[in-house]
């Protein structure tokens, strides 16, 4: 976390994240919005030499990232949200952290069957749902009654898309049914 916001930091941001997680960015596309340190010719050389391809949200579409979206409502409503400013960076730093680790870690998102984004990024994603669809069966047999219809679609997401296509859309639909 930086008091400043800079082309020079991004750029190493990016870079110290594809280290961390060992990830070869070659192909990878890095959505982000139109401000300064993603337009600026520091962060474009970064992801140039990398291989990554910029992508910026359309001016004045406010929602054109909703993974970024969601993330910034998640964090707003979060019951640990703060009511009163940082004392300082660290503070903030200290908060951020966890919150970052109980979004990944803890948190189940309901775009991807309510597992954590751990859970995609390590494949444990494959059997959580799975056991899920077994309880969730065993339940509707065990008390009919309290079901109105199929239970929930348990199937894991395989490919989640930034703006998907309304074929994507009805292909998902038609693998649910």
């Amino acid at each position: 976390m930086y008091d400043t916001e800079l082309a020079t930091h991004a750029a190493a941001l990016f870079e110290r994240t594809c280290e961390r997680a060992r990830l070869d960015p070659r192909g990878l596309v890095l959505h982000a919005d139109n401000g300064g340190p993603m337009q600026a010719s520091t962060m474009i050389a970064t992801l140039e030499r990398l291989g990554v391809l910029p992508s910026c949200s359309r001016p004045r579409v406010r929602n054109d990232n909703p993974f970024s979206e969601a993330l910034f409502r998640t964090l707003k409503y979060c019951p640990a949200y703060p009511s009163r400013p940082f004392t300082d960076l660290a503070a903030a730093a200290t908060w951020v952290e966890g919150f970052v680790a109980w979004y990944n870690h803890e948190h189940p998102h309901r775009a991807i069957r309510f597992v954590t984004p751990e859970d995609r990024h390590t494949g444990r994603e494959a059997t959580i749902p799975t056991q899920r669809a077994r309880v969730y069966e065993h339940a509707r047999r065990k008390h009919p009654e309290r079901w109105s219809g199929n239970t929930r679609n348990w199937t894991p997401v395989t490919t989640v898309r930034l703006n998907p296509t309304r074929d994507d859309l009805l292909d998902q639909v038609r693998r649910a049914a």
